[in-house]
């Protein structure tokens, strides 16, 4: 029988799970548990710190619902979810407009407006603003058809599920014209500070960090041959451009409102111009990019029974 030791514990774990079946599995399995033991080795990790982290990721799933995704926002704080955003960059076959994070507000149910539509229901005077452009490829051919998705909070600074359950508000789905035009009315975001109720928002209090998100607008953007874009616009006055307490913003995606522009489709009103370039499709592009999900999608019954089907049954 081999004695454990701390020394020789990654050893055993690794050559017991060297039956996994799966390649893929296999791999991100053994550089997690060498990690993960590396970590508890370098800050010499306590039983009392070991359970505060048991509590902490416990507390994290219990704050999770199909309205609110707390791993998604733990992820985005730790800078976890902007790095494989990265990585999956890479894979791609050319470069198109920047992408950006999809955030845990992202909801599959929006409805499809047609152009010009305003996505609030609610516009307080002052606030209402055009936000248009086109869709194209990286040649600046225009792709008709495209499906423009966005979501945004509201004059408030809210999302509309802040709000109240099964409440649909500051979100749209919009289809591109014959010239990849697409335009919309909305409102102009604000900026916000996450969700601080939870134990994720503890976590950024006990950094000392603000919490706050610049100003900005997500799009979800697609056509049948290209790759799918998740991506966002951020105002350039917002005073946390820079210091994003997720890591989404970049400076290639900051935008101006321009209180008199001449090419804006709709008259009189403040705009906001965003054009985007979508990728070509590659044959690694079968699934979905998108770091993130619909918490509804992540909590549907089908998922956890088939996750339940996948685990071995103890004896």
């Amino acid at each position: 029988m081999r004695e454990l030791t701390p020394d020789t514990i990654t050893d055993a774990v690794l050559d017991q799970m060297a039956t996994t079946p799966d390649p893929r599995l296999k791999e991100i399995m053994a550089a997690a548990v060498k990690h993960l033991h590396a970590f508890a080795r370098e800050v010499n990790l306590t039983p009392a710190e070991w359970i505060k982290g048991i509590e902490f990721m416990t507390a994290v799933g219990q704050m999770c619902t199909a309205e609110r995704q707390e791993f998604i926002l733990l992820s985005d704080t730790l800078g976890l979810s902007a790095l494989v955003n990265g990585l999956h960059d890479k894979t791609a076959i050319e470069e198109g407009t920047h992408t950006s994070l999809l955030g845990p507000f992202y909801r599959e149910v929006a409805p499809h407006l047609p152009a010009g539509s305003q996505i609030s229901k609610q516009v307080k005077p002052g606030t209402e603003c055009v936000l248009y452009g086109h869709v194209t490829d990286i040649n600046d051919k225009p792709i008709a058809n495209a499906t423009v998705s966005v979501w945004q909070t509201g004059a408030d600074g809210l999302y509309d599920v802040q709000e109240g359950p099964g409440a649909v508000d500051y979100r749209g789905v919009f289809a591109t014209d014959a010239n990849g035009a697409y335009y919309l009315r909305t409102v102009k975001p604000l900026g916000y500070s996450i969700p601080m109720d939870g134990p994720v928002g503890g976590m950024v209090h006990a950094q000392a960090r603000h919490g706050m998100r610049p100003a900005h607008i997500h799009y979800l953007v697609g056509a049948p041959g290209y790759r799918e874009l998740v991506t966002a616009l951020y105002l350039r006055d917002d005073p946390h451009l820079a210091d994003d307490v997720v890591f989404g913003s970049s400076g290639d995606l900051a935008v101006d409102i321009d209180a008199d522009d001449p090419e804006c489709p709709i008259k009189d009103l403040p705009s906001i111009r965003f054009d985007l370039k979508l990728a070509r499709e590659s044959a690694a592009d079968t699934t979905s990019g998108r770091v993130g999900s619909d918490p509804a999608a992540i909590l549907k019954p089908k998922a956890r029974e088939e996750l339940t089907a996948e685990a071995p049954v103890a004896s």
